[in-house]
C-alpha cells in the first residue's frame, strides 16, 4: 500500500465495480517488465547479447491489431517568431552534470575557480583541467564548460585543456547586466540560424551606442545589431547574420555528423535520462545527442529503442562492458539513417507479476486454504474480465507527482505558474523523513540557506539538486537567483513541474465527471471527430490537428458516441473545455488554486504549456493472465511462508502515456 499523499493525486474513484483483491507488485525487480511498441506495431527486440554491427531484427513477428483510440491529443503550438525584437528559443544542450564530464574533484576545482574571479584581477588567472585525449571527450568538455560558465574561454593545448575569463565577456559585462552578457555569450555560442538576442530596456542614447560599439567591433562578422522601441522603450536586438558563410567542416567532422546508430537499451532500476547521462559521459558527447520516442519507469526492467549521433556501431559496442556495470545492456547495434522522434510510438507492452495475493476484508478464520483460493480466483476472474471490456480511468500514475515525496511535484509545479520562484525553491529542496545524505543535505540548505556547503553534501547521483544549489550559490538565494536556478535544468525538468500541476487537475477532473455526470456521454463533452478513413489517432508525424467535437443534445440522445471517446483537457493556453458543467468546475477549481487568470506561460523560465486532450478511459490490449501457486522455498529446501499464497502473472499493451499501474489498480481495487 503507498502513502496517503500518492493516493490523494489519484482519485479513488473506478468505473467497473467489482469487488477486488490485494497482493504485491515490484517485490523484484523482474516482477515489472517493460517493453516498447514501435510506430509500426512492432515489440523491441529483447536479445540478451550484444549483436555485430549491421545486424537487424530477426523477429518479423508484429504485435496484434494494435487499438491507439486511447492516445493523448497533444495540441502544438510550434510558431517562432524571427522578427527583430522577439527572441528565437535556443535549443537546450541536455543536462550537463560536469562531476561526470570532469569528475567530482576536479568539477569543484573549477566552482572555486569560479567564485576567485569574482575577487581577483582575472588577467593572470588560468585553471588546468587535465588532459583529454579522446576527441569526443574534448569537445563535451568545451561545450559543456561554455553553457554553464558562458563567461569562461576554454583553450586546448593538446591534450590538455584550461580556462580563463573571457575578456570580452569582462568588457561586456560592465556595460550591461551581468545576466545578460552571461545569455548573449550562450547566443553566440550557440549559433542557431536566424536566432535573435534582445538586451532589456534602454533609454541611454549614449550607453546604447556604447553597447553597439562594442558588438561591433568584436563579433561585428557574426551578428548585426538594432535599437527598436516597443510601448515607448528603446531596446538593442542582436541577430545572426544570415549572408553568414557557415563554419568550414571537415570530411571527418561532416562523416562524423551524418553517423547515426540505433540500439535497445535493456536497463534495471534508472530512470531514462539517467541511463544517458552515464552513456554520454562515457562516450565524450552529450546528453542531446541520444533520441528516443519515450521515457520508461525506473522501477522496472526496460527495453527501448534509441539512436545516438556521431557514435559508429563499433563504438558503441566497446562500451558495453562499461555500460552493463551501471546496469544497462545494449543489443540490436545497428547503423540507421535518421535519429528517433518523443512519441513516435504506439505504446509498451507489460509483464507483471502480483505476489501474496488475498481477498480485501477480514479473511473468515474457518476458512480453509482451497476455500480462499478458490475464492481469489473468482475475484481475479471477475477483475480481468471488466478491465478487457470497460477498460479503466486513464489517470496519470503516482510516478507523475514523486511517488512518496513528502513535498510532491504538481505543488511546485503550482508555485511555478504563479512565478513563486522562492517558494517553488523551497518546496523543491524539502527533504523526506530520515537521515539520507539527499535529506540532509535538503535540510541544510533550507535551514542555513549555505548553497555552498549544501552542495558538498549532495550526493553525485542527484543532478537536479545539484544543478539548481551551483546556481543558487553563484546568483543568491533571492526571487533572481531562484530564477537563475530553474534555468540551470533543462527545459524538459523544468517543464515536468508545471505539467505534473495540470496532471492532478485532470486526475480530479476525471473522477469529477464520472461522479456527477454517469457513464454515458452528454451534451456539452468532448469527443475526437473522426472522418472516414482517418486513423484512431494522430498520424505518426504528429502533424494532423485533432478534430475536437462538442456533442450535441441530438447526438446525446441518439447515443451516437461512447464513453470511450470522450475527452478531457490538460489545462493549457491553447486547449477548450467542455460546455456543460465541467467547463464551469474547470474554472472554479484553476481559481481556487489563485490561477484564474492563468496564460500558462512563465516567459521568466521560457516555458509554455498549450495543453492537451486525453482520452477518459483507457483499455489494455491483448490481456492474458494466469493465476498459480507460488513456489516459496529457501536455499535449503524448506517452504517459507509464501508457499501457500497465489501470484498473479499479467501480460498486455498499453497505448502510449497510459499507466499499467492504473490498469492493475482498477483491477485490484487498491492504491500499489
Amino acid at each position: 500500500m503507498k502513502q496517503d499523499s500518492d493516493a490523494v493525486n489519484v482519485p479513488a474513484y473506478f468505473i467497473s465495480n467489482h469487488e477486488g483483491f490485494y497482493g504485491s507488485i515490484k517485490s523484484i525487480i523482474e516482477d515489472f517488465v517493460v517493453t516498447e511498441i514501435d510506430i509500426n506495431g512492432k515489440y523491441v527486440e529483447r536479445a540478451a547479447a550484444t549483436q555485430t554491427p549491421g545486424s537487424a531484427c530477426s523477429d518479423d513477428k508484429t504485435c496484434a491489431k494494435f487499438k491507439q483510440n486511447s492516445r493523448s491529443l497533444v495540441s502544438q503550438d510550434g510558431d517562432v517568431s524571427s522578427e527583430w525584437g522577439v527572441d528565437t528559443p535556443l535549443p537546450s544542450l541536455g543536462s550537463f552534470d560536469l562531476d561526470v564530464i570532469l569528475g567530482q574533484s576536479v568539477s569543484e576545482e573549477l566552482e572555486q575557480f569560479v567564485l576567485t574571479l569574482r575577487d581577483k584581477n582575472p588577467a593572470e588567472l588560468e585553471l588546468s583541467l587535465g588532459s583529454f585525449t579522446d576527441k569526443h571527450q574534448r569537445a563535451s568538455v568545451h561545450r559543456a564548460i561554455r553553457h554553464r560558465f558562458p563567461f569562461l574561454m576554454t583553450i586546448t593545448i593538446q591534450p590538455e585543456i584550461r580556462v580563463r575569463e573571457d575578456p570580452d565577456y569582462r568588457e561586456l559585462s560592465q556595460l550591461v547586466k551581468e545576466d545578460e552578457a552571461e545569455d548573449f555569450f550562450r547566443f553566440i555560442d550557440a549559433k542557431v540560424q536566424g536566432s535573435s538576442y534582445t538586451f532589456g530596456p534602454d533609454d541611454n542614447k549614449e550607453h546604447r551606442t556604447a553597447v553597439h560599439h562594442f558588438l561591433n567591433r568584436r563579433f561585428g562578422k557574426l551578428v548585426e545589431t538594432k535599437s527598436f522601441n516597443d510601448q515607448g522603450r528603446t531596446s538593442i536586438s542582436v541577430r545572426l547574420r544570415e549572408n553568414r558563410r557557415p563554419k568550414k567542416r571537415t570530411a571527418e567532422e561532416r562523416k562524423e555528423e551524418d553517423i547515426y546508430t540505433a540500439f535497445t537499451l535493456c536497463k534495471e532500476n534508472l530512470e531514462t535520462l539517467e541511463a544517458i547521462s552515464y552513456m554520454a559521459a562515457a562516450l565524450g558527447i552529450l546528453p542531446s545527442d541520444f533520441t528516443y520516442a519515450g521515457i520508461k519507469d525506473k522501477r522496472a526492467i526496460t527495453y527501448q529503442s534509441m539512436v545516438v549521433k556521431k557514435i559508429s556501431p563499433q563504438r558503441l559496442i566497446e562500451k558495453t562492458a562499461i555500460f552493463e556495470k551501471k546496469g544497462m545492456r545494449l543489443s540490436q547495434v545497428r547503423s540507421v539513417s535518421e535519429p528517433l522522434r518523443l512519441g513516435r510510438l504506439q505504446g509498451n507492452h507489460f509483464d507483471l507479476v502480483v505476489r501474496n495475493l488475498r481477498p480485501h476484508g477480514a479473511t473468515d478464520t474457518h476458512s480453509s486454504g482451497a476455500e480462499i483460493h478458490t475464492r481469489l480466483g473468482v475475484l481475479v476472474k471477475e477483475a480481468v474480465e471488466n478491465v478487457k471490456t470497460k477498460g479503466f480511468v486513464n489517470y496519470y500514475g503516482p510516478q507523475r507527482f514523486g511517488s512518496g515525496q513528502s513535498i510532491q511535484s504538481d505543488r511546485v509545479g503550482l508555485a511555478l505558474l504563479k512565478e513563486d520562484m522562492v517558494s517553488a525553491v523551497h518546496l523543491f529542496f524539502t527533504p523526506e523523513e530520515g537521515d539520507d545524505p539527499q535529506s540532509q543535505a535538503k535540510r541544510h540548505f533550507l535551514q542555513t540557506g549555505n548553497a555552498k556547503e549544501a552542495l558538498a553534501l549532495m550526493p553525485l547521483s542527484k543532478p537536479r539538486e545539484r544543478l539548481m544549489l551551483r546556481a543558487l550559490n553563484r546568483y543568491g538565494s533571492g526571487p533572481g537567483g531562484c530564477v537563475q536556478a530553474w534555468l540551470s535544468l533543462p527545459h524538459s525538468m523544468r517543464v515536468f513541474y508545471p505539467h505534473a500541476y495540470c496532471s492532478r487537475v485532470w486526475n480530479e477532473a476525471a473522477a469529477h465527471r464520472l461522479q456527477t455526470m454517469g457513464h454515458c456521454v452528454r451534451q456539452g463533452d468532448l469527443v475526437w471527430m473522426q472522418t472516414a478513413g482517418q486513423n484512431n489517432t494522430l498520424d505518426t508525424a504528429g502533424t494532423s490537428t485533432p478534430q475536437i467535437h462538442v456533442v450535441t443534445e441530438e447526438e446525446e440522445q441518439a447515443r451516437v458516441y461512447t464513453l470511450q471517446q470522450v475527452l478531457l483537457p490538460m489545462p493549457g493556453n491553447t486547449v477548450k473545455y467542455p460546455e456543460n458543467t465541467m467547463g464551469t468546475w474547470y474554472k472554479e477549481r484553476l481559481a481556487r488554486d489563485g490561477l484564474s487568470d492563468c496564460r500558462f506561460r512563465v516567459s521568466s523560465l521560457k516555458l509554455n504549456l498549450p495543453g492537451c486532450y486525453r482520452p477518459l478511459l483507457a483499455v489494455p490490449h491483448n490481456l492474458s493472465n494466469q493465476l498459480q501457486r507460488a513456489a516459496g522455498v529457501d536455499g535449503g529446501g524448506i517452504q517459507t511462508a509464501e508457499s501457500n499464497s497465489l501470484i498473479l502473472t499479467l501480460n498486455f499493451d498499453l497505448d502510449s502515456s497510459c499507466y499499467a499501474t492504473i490498469c492493475l489498480r482498477e483491477i485490484m481495487k487498491c492504491d500499489l
